[in-house]
């Protein structure tokens, strides 16, 4: 199915870019997210029309990534989590908890969908995490987990 690019997506695509891409995957999230439009004649004049708003409305976004960029690049967040005498973990550290993390510390709301573990989190030490803040900007944290209390 052919469609058209609202904004610049990693790996995909730039903004009004048209391409190729699986019926289900332009269905239900590229046009569900206002990502892409159907390639018709009509959207295809449109898009050539508000080319350069969206790509404004791009770089606006890009600023704003790196503004985020600045505050939490290369930061260490500590988190507590109960542990084995192996120092395993009892479950892990999601990208749900990274990012209520990052907000209780910096005051900085970030999706947990934008949040990628370069290794699963299950035992104590420090782990790289790296946020894709824009299609272009990506931040790496260190998550520092630490042993709440040691069960037998």
């Amino acid at each position: 199915m052919k469609v058209i690019l609202l904004e610049n997506l990693k790996k995909i695509g730039s903004i009004g870019e048209i391409i190729d891409v699986k019926r289900g995957y332009a269905r239900n999230f590229l046009i569900a997210n206002n990502k892409a439009l159907y390639a018709s004649k009509e959207n295809i004049s449109q898009v050539e029309k508000i080319k350069s708003n969206l790509a404004k409305k791009d770089n606006e976004k890009k600023e704003e990534a790196k503004k985020t960029l600045e505050k939490i690049d290369k930061k260490i967040f500590n988190v507590k989590k109960l542990s084995t005498e192996n120092n395993e973990l009892y479950g892990s550290v999601k990208p749900t908890e990274i990012a209520k993390l990052i907000f209780d510390e910096k005051k900085i709301d970030i999706k947990p969908s934008m949040i990628q573990p370069i290794n699963e989190i299950r035992s104590l030490g420090k782990f790289k995490v790296k946020i894709s803040l824009h299609s272009e900007v990506d931040a790496e944290i260190t998550i520092n987990v630490e042993s709440a209390e040691t069960i037998q």
